[in-house]
């Protein structure tokens, strides 16, 4: 029987590693450390070894290190998940025996097809086309479904669900689950079970602070009159959703609905596992580079420090294009391609609002991020009508753009 060593995995990515793994009679051992980890691999040898690093490389380098000293360990190969990391860290991780590296959050499929090939083992991944985002505003949690029912993604629902609500403290979590694009049919009715299993597996989530927004009839059919589903509520109006689980709140309901939409989740900070499948365009293969094929990324700001602040950010995910104008860059976008635009807001001659105007004049299918210290609800509500794909608000991590940039970058594949 085939084993595998998982060593610091978060416990969302832990559990759903050793479900998936379950299913094929693949046995699992856990190292909750570093200084763990090393005699349970001697004393296993397991057939693969998993690792997450959660700063960086230098974490885990005395544990990977000693594994390759050991006449049996060295043959064991490593797959390691951990946060963006520089071409030579990458390279020099390829010494130690890692096959693999993946920048979180984690696209499975790819991420199974590694782990299937050493082990020989394939494993059913569901690659249905579906976005699955989550956010917690004001002590509810909100969960966004969109294009169809990934039942990896539906699966990761539990474990994540019960980290938000364990981080934040939730006495008695309240849950919005928003189904509104999507439409059902009888085919489904598996797979939405499944999503209803998985948002109810919770105790603490009781039925009666769960509202589903779904224009779908089959939806509310499916829930009606089910005893497992009793108290669940299925409404039009994610107004009166907010105003009947909000006991307090001194914002309006719009703002609460804005913020849902603007603002980054609360659990979102330290999160090593997204919801999302992301593309790994960051892998590194057996030769420890990384891919080629980068996209390219326009950055405009008439700020000279946060062209170089943006490009030191990103230029490690894409090839970037920078820009001092709004003009210069709409005078190149005719004669060369990009994949997406960081622009201002705020520029002398041509202003974020401007750009997003004339992409739209010319039927030009752009993906654009504002970054900008703008903070008026009603300007960031226009650029978003405008098509803007995101609005990140100055500053912000480094980290947080380069995860900004992949989420719009991947949505679009």
């Amino acid at each position: 029987m085939k084993s595998v060593l998982i060593v610091d995995a978060p416990p969302m990515l832990r559990e759903f590693l050793k479900e998936k793994f379950a299913a094929e009679n693949i046995t699992v051992e856990v190292a909750e450390a570093q200084r763990d980890a090393l005699p349970k691999f001697l004393s296993v040898l397991p057939d693969l070894v998993i690792v997450n690093i959660e700063n960086s490389v230098s974490d885990v380098e005395d544990f990977l290190a000693k594994k390759q000293a050991d006449p049996n360990g060295k043959k064991v190969p490593v797959i390691v998940s951990g946060p963006v990391i520089t071409h030579e860290e990458a390279s020099d991780l390829v010494q130690y025996g890692v096959i693999k590296y993946f920048t979180r959050p984690i696209q499975f499929d790819l991420f199974f097809d590694s782990i299937g090939r050493v082990l020989h083992s394939a494993f059913a991944i569901d690659s249905t086309p579906c976005v699955l985002d989550m956010h917690l505003n004001h002590h509810i949690i909100f969960i966004e479904i969109a294009k169809g029912l990934n039942r990896e993604k539906i699966s990761l629902l539990k474990y994540k669900i019960a980290d938000i609500i364990q981080k934040n403290n939730l006495t008695l979590p309240k849950l919005v689950l928003m189904m509104s694009d999507l439409s059902l049919s009888y085919v489904d009715g598996l797979n939405l079970e499944l999503l209803l299993t998985n948002i109810t597996e919770d105790r603490r989530v009781l039925r009666r602070n769960i509202k589903i927004l779904s224009f779908d009839p089959f939806v509310s059919d499916f829930i009606e009159g089910h005893p497992l589903y009793e108290g669940i509520e299925v409404v039009q109006d994610l107004s009166k959703v907010i105003t009947s689980l909000v006991d307090s709140v001194s914002d309006s309901v719009e703002n609460v609905i804005s913020d849902k939409i603007l603002a980054s989740s609360e659990a979102d900070g330290d999160e090593s596992m997204g919801i999302r499948f992301f593309s790994d365009a960051e892998t590194v293969g057996n030769n420890g580079g990384l891919s080629s094929a980068q996209p390219n990324i326009a950055i405009i700001d008439n700020d000279i420090s946060v062209i170089a602040y943006l490009k030191r950010a990103v230029e490690t995910v894409a090839e970037v294009s920078a820009f001092a104008s709004g003009k210069d860059f709409l005078s190149k976008i005719q004669q060369k391609h990009f994949d997406l635009v960081i622009t201002g807001m705020y520029m002398p001659d041509v202003t974020g609002l401007d750009i997003l105007k004339f992409l739209i004049d010319r039927r030009i299918d752009l993906p654009v991020i504002v970054y900008s210290n703008v903070v008026q609800k009603e300007l960031i509500m226009q650029t978003l009508k405008l098509g803007a794909s995101s609005y990140l608000i100055k500053p912000q991590p480094e980290e947080v753009i380069v995860q900004k940039v992949l989420e719009v970058l991947n949505a679009r594949k």
